[in-house]
């Protein structure tokens, strides 16, 4: 009796269905972020061209192409902000500081546009300025996920972010940035946190 219900709820249970077809329009977002720009905008068979020439894929390409754009602007900050920094050190203030202006980030929750402000300040040589952007970023809320680690670097991270390099540009004010950027502006820092 038993074997007879398997038997009927086995012709009675639909057929599985057939997988679905690939993607004609599947690619590897990662490898397509990692090309370069020639690689990725010129290239007329890779990059998003490759993808946009398959039939039905011009919606793939240009998300792609979003994507690309959206993870260049990312980076650009960073990048204005370390040739800032190196321009800084080699006198160039008003190159550095407009380099700096371009390094702001939107959606700041991490102090960053108050890091950015107090580094401008130091360049100026406008200490009340540079004291009001330490104390926003000082007053940053810290969130409640954030773990203090020692990147390879051997930089160890805290809340809020760069707090110790503001708080060192205030301890040599007057001094060329090179110097007052320098870990032994922030050392008397540690220094005190040690006691």
């Amino acid at each position: 009796m038993i074997t007879a219900v398997i038997a009927l709820a086995l012709q009675a249970a639909p057929a599985p269905a057939p997988p679905a077809p690939p993607d004609p329009c599947q690619v590897d977002t990662r490898a397509m972020l990692a090309l370069g720009m020639d690689a990725f905008d010129q290239d007329m068979t890779g990059g998003w061209r490759a993808v946009s020439h398959r039939p039905g894929c011009d919606a793939r390409a240009a998300g792609l192409i979003r994507d690309y754009r959206t993870f260049l602007e990312q980076r650009l900050p960073i990048l204005y902000w370390h040739e800032a920094q190196l321009r800084a050190a080699l006198g160039e203030t008003e190159v550095a500081i407009v380099l700096m202006e371009r390094s702001r980030r939107r959606g700041d929750e991490n102090g960053w546009n108050a890091y950015v402000d107090a580094s401008i300040a130091f360049l100026r040589g406008d200490r009340p300025a540079l004291t009001a952007a330490r104390a926003r970023l000082a007053g940053l809320p810290r969130p409640a996920d954030f773990e203090e680690q020692t990147l390879p670097s051997g930089y160890r991270t805290r809340w809020p972010p760069n707090l110790d390099v503001v708080d060192g540009l205030i301890r040599c004010f007057g001094r060329p940035y090179r110097n007052a950027y320098a870990p032994e502006c922030r050392a008397a820092e540690a220094a005190n946190e040690r006691r």
